[in-house]
């Protein structure tokens, strides 16, 4: 490193060289999610103008090639000079930054691609981008290279007056995107269908090209958010809605437009998803604390009002925001004319005036539908108490296994043993299944970094019961108890001892039947773990091929069997092969060769990438109902494996 800086050091970055040098900044990341992000951020932009009352049908397409085709039948964007750049307007939104009609709100009242970076990053971030506009009775085209234009705005065709739209094709720049550039047809689905939701007038039409036999998908919902509440809660198998049909608000204030919609289930669980100009406030913000003060206040109110319902618990206690939100599955889309979003990815609202929009109008609405549908609030009051009485008893549950901790000393489990290091980021905690391989494990582990916690017996299904049944689970407490950030609501991953956590069990079917209780649990109670990359499946060998007295082959398929068997040649007849059915036949040395190293194990981190369809899951293999659960089954049967 030179230890001259002067003026020739500063690097000055023009146009959209900033875009390519630090990518991640405008699209969160160079992987899978950023991949598809460029596809959001194109749609984002005939979504605005579907907001604005000028289109009504977008169509996305995956083409041949990994390349990429938005189409819509909106105004098209301008073509002529623009009076100050002296270049074409075309060309100043898909090449500068921080350009576009997004800011002229004559232009667009409302709008998700806030910063003005959307569709210009696309191009950046593009081997090639190509943009057609129809309008004016031509069809205009420019084409580019990573950012740069490659020819002029020209006329290729012209067109009858009335048919106007956009059309970007592009093909991500495979420099930049390394882990792959091959687009997930069902992750953009999910992102489309949720548009086509929130936009109930649009039609969204989804093509895969890519395939032999191309196939298409019309998304479009009549029912708007009530349809997608509906349908989220339908993935739910719950015995009973309340109500029947989503308690549906709306009301417009400053500009600002509010839709709510929200159902109870007979589940445990909140499911909120908040919006605002169609982007997805995964975070939250103001909107989200407008609404659930507001349904807090309401139901105590109510409560106060109800002396028979109010003896339910004692007199000094409230429902809380918890209470009245338990089983709740809600949609709430804000359209804001100017919102203050934190970060360019958007996930947070800040406007502080739109909480007390929300709030009030919330208020307002819902006292209205409750006074008109009576028995509708009792039973909403009845499943709040029911959660504010399982609350208080599990609280007090815990105010007792807290007395008792502090009398036992340290608190953590007998069968726990625990490494010596203290560090979460460098500790890990094996859950192995049985107390056989439990001390296999002990045996072969390293005691500085590795703790072991044996399970026996039969593991909870959290699925069907209460949350204070999981507290005070013989089995599942040792777990809580050794994670030692608590669990449910009161989890704190900041508390969390171990930055592994490790499930080993055997490769047949109770080991499948335990690792999946357990992943149950940490889905409900602790999906932080999961979120951030925690969790992790042990993946012990299938087999041992040994030939005589040379070192052996561990092998964690079928296909590596074959393999190390082959490589034998002439002498394969005579290699021992072992299948391994549990863990206990290894002994600690073998477990730590195959199974525990850092430098040779086989690890699979267990990730959620679509929460819905994870929760439908679970809520169909774990529930109840076994009617879905048949019907999963069969429908799956081709990719089952037999442990026959």
């Amino acid at each position: 490193m030179s230890a001259d800086y002067g003026a020739s050091n500063i690097q000055v970055l023009k146009g959209l060289e900033a875009v390519r040098k630090r990518p991640g900044m405008y699209i969160g990341s160079t992987g899978p999610r950023g991949l598809h992000h460029l596809v959001y951020e194109t749609v984002d932009n005939s979504i605005d103008e579907a907001m604005a009352g000028f289109c009504d049908k977008i169509i996305v397409a995956l083409e041949k090639d990994d390349v990429v085709r938005v189409e819509d039948n909106g105004r098209g964007i301008p073509v002529d000079i623009h009076p100050t750049e002296k270049i074409s307007a075309l060309e100043l939104v898909l090449t500068r930054l921080h350009a576009g009609g997004k800011f002229d709100k004559g232009s667009y009242k409302v709008s998700g691609g806030l910063h003005g970076v959307g569709v210009s990053c696309v191009n950046a971030l593009s081997d090639w981008m190509e943009a057609t506009v129809r309008r004016d009775g031509h069809i205009y085209q420019q084409k580019y290279a990573r950012g740069v234009p490659k020819t002029k705005v020209e006329i290729i065709g012209d067109i009858p007056a009335d048919v106007h739209g956009t059309t970007i094709r592009w093909k991500p720049d495979a420099t930049i995107f390394t882990e792959t550039v091959v687009h997930d047809y069902d992750v953009l689905k999910k992102r489309l269908r949720e548009l086509a939701f929130l936009n109930s007038g649009i039609v969204i039409v989804f093509r895969d090209e890519r395939l032999e036999n191309p196939k298409e998908e019309i998304l479009k919902f009549e029912g708007g958010i009530n349809q997608y509440v509906k349908e989220m809660n339908a993935a739910k198998r719950s015995k009973f809605y309340l109500p029947e049909e989503p308690i549906f608000i709306t009301g417009e204030k400053d500009d600002v437009v509010t839709e709510l919609s929200f159902q109870y289930n007979d589940g445990f669980d909140e499911n909120i998803n908040t919006y605002v100009n169609d982007i997805n406030t995964r975070d939250g913000g103001t909107h989200l604390e407008g609404f659930k003060s507001a349904l807090t206040f309401v139901l105590n109110k109510f409560l106060d009002a109800n002396e028979k319902l109010k003896k339910k618990i004692d007199k000094d206690e409230k429902l809380t925001g918890d209470d009245v939100r338990s089983g709740i599955v809600v949609v709430l889309s804000m359209k804001v004319p100017e919102p203050e979003f934190e970060g360019q990815t958007k996930e947070k609202l800040g406007n502080t005036e739109v909480r007390t929009i929300v709030d009030s109008l919330v208020k307002e609405k819902l006292t209205i539908f409750f006074e008109q549908n009576p028995k509708v609030l009792e039973a909403v009051l009845e499943k709040g108490l029911a959660e504010a009485q399982a609350r208080i008893a599990a609280r007090k549950a815990k105010d007792a296994s807290r007395k008792k901790t502090m009398s036992d000393g340290f608190g953590l489990p007998e069968k726990l043993s625990d490494c010596s290091l203290k560090d979460p980021e460098q500790c890990e905690v094996y859950i192995v299944e049985g107390d056989s391989a439990g001390g296999s494990a002990k045996k072969g582990r390293d005691p500085k970094t590795q703790a072991i916690l044996p399970l026996w017996g039969k593991m909870l299904n959290v699925e069907k019961v209460r949350p204070e049944k999981v507290m005070n689970n013989d089995k599942l407490e040792p777990v809580i108890a050794s994670l030692g950030a608590g669990f449910g609501k009161d989890f704190n991953i900041e508390k969390l001892r171990y930055h592994k956590i490790i499930i080993m069990a055997d490769a047949d079917v109770d080991g499948s039947h335990i690792r999946t209780l357990l992943l149950t649990f940490f889905f409900r109670y602790m999906p932080q773990l999961i979120e951030n990359g925690y969790v992790y499946l042990a993946m012990p060998p299938l087999f041992k091929v040994q030939l005589g007295k040379k070192e052996p082959v561990y092998c964690y398929s079928d296909a590596e069997r074959d393999a190390a068997l082959e490589a034998l040649g002439d002498q394969r007849d005579k290699a021992d092969v072992q299948r391994y059915k549990g863990l206990g036949e290894m002994d600690g040395k073998q477990l730590w060769e195959t199974t525990m190293d850092p430098a040779n194990r086989h690890m699979r981190v267990v990730t959620i990438p679509d929460a819905i369809a994870a929760d439908k899951i679970f809520s169909v293999c774990m529930g109840e109902e076994v009617e879905p659960r048949r019907q999963f089954i069969e429908s799956n049967s081709s990719y089952a494996n037999l442990d026959i």
